[in-house]
């Protein structure tokens, strides 16, 4: 048995048109196909999603973070 892994774009009907050489002429095989669609957003020049920190900005303004500290700072050994 032998994987291949590819990429394909479907054309403008939603067809995907599959050409895989091999080493089995003349022969039946068996092929599995699992299809799924490629999530691609559009980046801005930073890489982020675009539109990122306008959907996220002020997210925790109703439930703001917080550290809560140890009693006891840790107590660590002296540099010598």
């Amino acid at each position: 048995m032998q994987t291949i892994t590819l990429k394909a774009r479907a054309d403008r009907d939603g067809v995907v048109k599959l050409e895989i050489p091999t080493d089995l002429a003349d022969r039946e095989v068996e092929i599995v196909l699992v299809m799924q669609p490629l999530e691609t957003e559009p980046l801005d020049d930073m890489g982020y999603p675009v539109g990122y920190f306008e959907e996220t900005y002020g997210s925790f303004a109703d439930e703001p973070l917080e550290w809560n500290q140890p009693l006891q700072p840790d107590v660590r050994d002296e540099i010598e």
